[in-house]
């Protein structure tokens, strides 16, 4: 058995769900055939190779949360992105913001009176900090750690093992008999990143004090709930720990809530009082527009402030040209103050809440050793007991081959998740009714498996 499941089963189901997704594709496969060959690998990003569908549906578009393929195939979107599209396709605000500035310029490297309205909008969203802006995540990441170095004067960041915060090089970082390694897989790093992190699993303030009392690490870095395996929740009184600690050792506590900010309005940090020093959030936070913001508390400001004024003039290794640019004040704006509501988020919680209820009495109907998790609008269904404590025993709880034949599956069955794990979102635009679809098909797999 895997994961509870019959092999044979298994494949019966794989094998069907192939076909039907080939043959409710061929335009799609058409285009791919004509036109992939120009890019590296077939696809525009590598990740794309991800999807565990035979080929990649090409979409036709995308609106609130449905997606339309050149086939004429529409799906309930439960992926949004991967979290980039969290508040739906094309938010109505959003997509008038973008009309509305695309004919003022796009890009001067000046403010606009958008963005000096989203630096206060920012913290009245997320709390007093003194913002930069973005384009990615990994680079308002990047950048905290380097803030952090400059103000502790110290070389390593702290994260956990299985940990996400984009492609940082110095978070991908593992553990491996105990030790901090380079992530196996890792391409073209020549590297030793242990030089410049450590990795500890996540909920072991134990393991977090021994590396914090070495004296070296500037930062911890960190999600509040580990999300890109499957999700890991907070033990008790983890996060007042990290706090506690970091204050205790000299060390910044940097929270990353690029994937958390489903927890609720001012994401995790806001709805669960915690107190970093530095704060992260990308991806959706612009309805969609490539943008990240970070921010630094008072104290931390001020110390930033300190170290620049002392650094020789030059590059700061900070900041990209196009970051900053109206276009994503313009769609921030727009998503703080009109889109990222409390009535938003509690149309989201409560289609999370059922679907998560959903999924795991299907679950329990199969009688299969699987539970669910659900963070704020972010739920997913995982396929082993829980719940998860650390990184090892959460990449230890993926089974590949009976989550990507329940994603085809459920793709056929017009319902869209995310590739990388089995992570569902629930959008304002999402309908109780694609919730319930979603439900259903998910019961009818867990049927045809069992």
């Amino acid at each position: 058995m895997i994961a509870g499941i019959d092999p044979i089963r298994l494949e019966a189901l794989r094998a069907t769900e192939a076909a039907a997704f080939a043959q409710a594709h061929p335009k799609s496969a058409a285009a791919l055939a004509r036109d992939q060959g120009h890019y590296l690998d077939g696809v525009p990003l590598h990740w794309m190779k991800d999807w565990p569908m035979p080929h990649l549906p090409v979409v036709e578009s995308a609106k609130g949360a449905r997606i339309t393929d050149i086939d004429g195939n529409g799906l309930h979107d439960f992926c949004l992105g991967d979290t980039g599209s969290m508040f739906g396709h094309s938010p109505p605000a959003v997509a008038r913001a973008i009309k509305a500035q695309a004919g003022r310029g796009l890009t001067y490297m000046l403010p606009s009176q958008a963005g000096l309205e989203a630096g206060r909008l920012l913290t009245a969203t997320f709390g007093a900090f003194q913002w930069q802006i973005a384009t990615t995540a990994t680079d308002a990441n990047r950048f905290a750690l380097r803030v952090a170095r400059a103000v502790t004067g110290r070389p390593k960041v702290l994260v956990f093992h299985g940990c996400y915060h984009g492609t940082v090089d110095d978070a991908m970082v593992c553990l491996s008999d105990g030790a901090t390694a380079n992530r196996p897989g890792l391409l073209g790093q020549v590297a030793d990143l242990s030089l410049v992190a450590v990795a500890v699993e996540f909920n072991d303030l134990a393991a977090v004090e021994v590396a914090l009392a070495r004296g070296d690490v500037a930062a911890i870095l960190t999600e509040p709930v580990m999300t890109n395996s499957c999700m890991v929740l907070p033990a008790p009184g983890f996060h007042q720990g990290l706090r506690d600690l970091a204050t205790k050792y000299g060390a910044l506590l940097i929270i990353d809530e690029t994937h958390t900010i489903s927890s609720g309005l001012g994401g995790y940090t806001r709805v669960h009082g915690l107190q970093p020093d530095i704060f992260v959030v990308g991806k959706c936070v612009a309805g969609g527009m490539p943008t990240a913001v970070w921010g630094l508390n008072t104290a931390t400001a001020a110390r930033y402030h300190q170290a620049n004024a002392a650094r020789a003039s030059g590059h700061s290794g900070m900041g990209t040209t196009l970051s900053a640019n109206p276009m994503q004040f313009a769609c921030l704006q727009a998503t703080l103050s009109q889109v990222m509501t409390p009535q938003a988020y509690a149309h989201m919680e409560t289609l999370a809440e059922t679907l998560q209820q959903g999924l795991a009495a299907a679950i329990t109907a199969r009688g299969l050793p699987w539970h669910t998790i659900r963070v704020g609008a972010r739920v997913e269904f995982i396929c082993a007991p829980g719940p998860l404590l650390n990184g090892t025993e959460a990449a230890a709880a993926h089974v590949p081959q009976v989550e990507s034949a329940v994603h085809v599956a459920l793709l056929n069955r017009g319902c869209l998740i995310a590739p990388f794990h089995n992570m569902m979102l629930i959008s304002p635009a999402t309908k109780p009714s694609q919730v319930k679809a979603l439900i259903r098909a998910f019961a009818e797999v867990l049927e045809a498996l069992t």
